[in-house]
């Protein structure tokens, strides 16, 4: 008989809201075996997070409480209500965590290396040698190799793909018995996250530790779970060994997460449509070190001479790997980053252009930011966050028709207008995205930089941000850039395709034409690492 590691009975969680007591986790209970992978999934706001972070009682109490029924027991010892004391002894040590949202769970004050280290002066009282050392050896475990000559950068400068490895090299350090993974590849592209996934296996079977896998992503799922949980609305609606669940699911919302992912084909492209952004001989470098003096003597070309067209009504996609330069690509062409080249905006030179040059275009050209919670101010509320931009742009608008206009686009993205008045923190990754959506759509743009817009949202919510992106084009004849690691969300939407790897472009052309027959290597591995991943299922088992 397996030995369980953690027995959650009856857990509920309750918070205190303006409008009274919210409950988002009700009456669940599932257990983890040692050695065992253990699944929560559902769509955002279902309570998957704010379950494992009762795990490690790291919720806001007490503003949160739990029911008088609610029991989490590790190794036998009871967790809820235990002090700070006890917990820092589990944390880390027992009980690692890799969570959702790296760029917030990182401090943006210290370098990579003193984060990692810390864990390992802590738990393991190891000499500065001995933590450098592991330091290296995490790095690689996690696929850093690269970074290991810039163990002094900070979190900021590293892409979404390299932080989130961070994080996971953290969470490992001290070999703990139970790893909770909040969507732990979230942010990585597909190559990579076949190799993290790999990665937790191998140290899964080797260290006999157990799982606690919260994904949105059901083909991880089935890839790596041995039971799998469903959660809606703070309910477990269905649970179940994860090769029954996938061959014969019973509840309809379970039926629906494994039918949902983004279907359909780019729009038909405007005939002779019109450029609306190009960018030409774009260079983007940075300084990687300087002599005593200051002055830079080695470069990183994050963007090394890329040409790019956005036309009207069209959407042209970027792919590549975390740390490809997709990103800062994007940023340099909205004159958010200091870029070398020319930049025309409907035929407008805007390459010299300065901040204040650039204020009255900025109701025409938005950006939806990859991380959604470092994006949206903790201190305003939704309806301040998407009318702000209203504030600055529409300011002989009244009171009440900007309102109406934050009603309409919190409805565009699937969202209650009643949650207006309520802050960040109090929504999962999935709507804090939205809301970022919402306020990039508000001021009815004409081009849009998608900064992999739907990494944090489950793959219902996906498709409807993908069908929402394509009506929005089809009735405004919007311009996107799409940045992703997801192509199966770059196919649905892109006509053009720019394939980059070290701030080059490895392959560009017709989406259709280099999804159907990609030229280059490089790309050829991609497309096989997104498309193909489902038929690689318990490969690493």
């Amino acid at each position: 008989m397996a030995d369980t590691l953690l027995k959650i009975q009856n857990l509920s969680v309750d918070f205190r809201t303006q409008d009274g007591l919210f409950r988002a986790v009700d009456d669940v209970s599932f257990t983890i075996d040692k050695g065992q992978t253990v699944a929560l999934v559902g769509e955002s706001g279902s309570g998957k997070s704010v379950s494992a972070l009762s795990v490690m009682q790291l919720l806001p109490y007490p503003h949160a409480t739990h029911g008088p029924q609610s029991s989490i027991l590790f190794e036998g010892e009871e967790l809820i209500g235990k002090g700070e004391s006890f917990m820092r002894t589990v944390r880390g040590q027992q009980i690692g965590m890799i969570f959702q949202e790296p760029q917030t769970a990182l401090n943006p004050l210290h370098t990579i290396e003193k984060q990692i280290s810390e864990v390992l002066f802590l738990h393991q009282n190891m000499s500065k040698t001995q933590a450098a050392d592991r330091v290296v050896e995490l790095m690689e475990l996690v696929g850093l190799e690269g970074l290991k000559d810039r163990m002094s950068a900070y979190p900021h400068e590293l892409s979404g793909g390299q932080r989130q490895r961070v994080m996971i090299a953290i969470a490992l350090a001290n070999n703990p018995e139970l790893l909770i993974a909040d969507e732990p590849t979230t942010a990585l592209d597909v190559t990579i996250q076949a190799q993290i996934l790999e990665l937790l296996q191998d140290l899964k079977t080797r260290l006999n530790m157990a799982l606690l896998l919260i994904t949105h992503d059901l083909t991880i799922v089935e890839k790596m779970a041995d039971h799998v949980c469903v959660m809606q609305a703070g309910k477990i609606v269905e649970q179940k060994p994860c090769a029954d669940l996938f061959t014969k699911p019973e509840h309809d919302y379970t039926k629906m997460l494994l039918n949902a992912q983004p279907k359909g084909d780019a729009l038909p492209a405007i005939p002779d449509a019109p450029v609306i952004v190009q960018g030409a001989n774009i260079k983007i470098h940075f300084a990687k070190t300087k002599n005593i003096f200051g002055k830079p003597i080695n470069w990183v070309k994050a963007v090394d001479n890329i040409d790019i067209v956005a036309k009207k009504g069209q959407t042209i996609g970027v792919v590549g790997e975390s740390g490809s330069g997709k990103t800062t690509l994007g940023l340099g062409l909205l004159k958010l980053l200091s870029a070398q080249g020319t930049i025309t905006f409907e035929g407008r030179d805007i390459s010299a252009y300065n901040r204040k040059a650039m204020l009255p275009l900025r109701e025409d050209m938005q950006i939806v930011f990859q991380d959604p919670f470092g994006a949206l101010s903790p201190r305003m509320s939704v309806a301040q966050i998407i009318g702000e931009g209203l504030e600055i742009h529409r300011k002989s608008l009244s009171k009440t028709d900007r309102e109406a206009l934050v009603i309409e686009a919190l409805h565009d993205v699937g969202m209650d207008p009643d949650t207006r008045h309520r802050y960040p923190h109090e929504f999962s990754g999935g709507q804090r995205q939205r809301i970022s959506i919402a306020r990039a759509i508000v001021l009815a743009p004409k081009f849009i930089v998608l900064d992999e817009p739907t990494s944090a949202l489950d793959l219902s919510v996906q498709a409807q941000i993908i069908d929402l992106l394509r009506d929005l084009q089809e009735k405004r004849a919007l311009s996107y850039m799409f940045i992703s690691h997801d192509l199966r969300v770059i196919r649905a939407m892109a006509h053009d395709l720019i394939v980059m790897q070290n701030g080059k472009v490895v392959e560009a052309g017709p989406a259709a034409e280099i999804f159907a027959n990609p030229k280059e290597d490089y790309t050829k591995r991609l497309l096989e690492a997104a498309l193909n991943l489902k038929t690689q299922k318990k490969a690493a088992s």
